[in-house]
């Protein structure tokens, strides 16, 4: 998760790295004759995680360790659930890229459900912020199989009545 309050100068997408070069001109919506809004990246990375999460096929949003420490996070009382977990950005005056962490249900097509979720974080991101999205990288680190749950319910028996 990226705590950075955002930035001050444009970017442009660059070459084959996927990385985000800082351009001197301020063009974009975001900035007007009469003052400069400035978006911070956990704005972004809220957005996109949540659009994510809104995608059919897509079980949780974090690698391994994201999602454990998560779920530690939703065990605590009037603790909040992180909508940015799984997701880092990297927000310039114009524009955004995002990476994006998933774990995908079982029998989906994993093309399809990349291409959905691009789909639905470039049209959120855009439309929410204004800024426009060069990039949305997934990872997909595990595969859910709906059997798994059953089996960790029924795996520990009460040990007392």
């Amino acid at each position: 998760m990226t705590t950075a309050q955002g930035s001050t100068t444009s970017t442009t997408a660059s070459g084959s790295n996927g990385a985000l070069d800082k351009k001197t001109d301020s063009t974009g919506a975001l900035v007007a004759s009469d003052g400069r809004t400035t978006i911070a990246d956990v704005v972004v990375s809220k957005i996109a995680g949540i659009a994510t999460r809104e995608v059919q096929g897509v079980h949780d949003v974090g690698g391994g360790a994201t999602r454990a420490i998560g779920a530690l996070r939703e065990r605590i009382p009037g603790a909040r659930v992180n909508h940015s977990q799984g997701v880092s950005v990297e927000v310039g005056e114009s524009q955004a890229a995002v990476d994006i962490d998933i774990v995908a249900d079982y029998g989906v097509s994993i093309a399809d459900l990349a291409a959905g979720i691009r789909r639905n974080v470039i049209d959120a991101v855009e439309r929410m912020t204004g800024l426009q999205v060069t990039e949305v990288n997934i990872t997909v680190h595990d595969v859910f199989l709906f059997e798994e749950e059953d089996e960790r319910d029924d795996a520990a028996p009460a040990r007392v009545r």
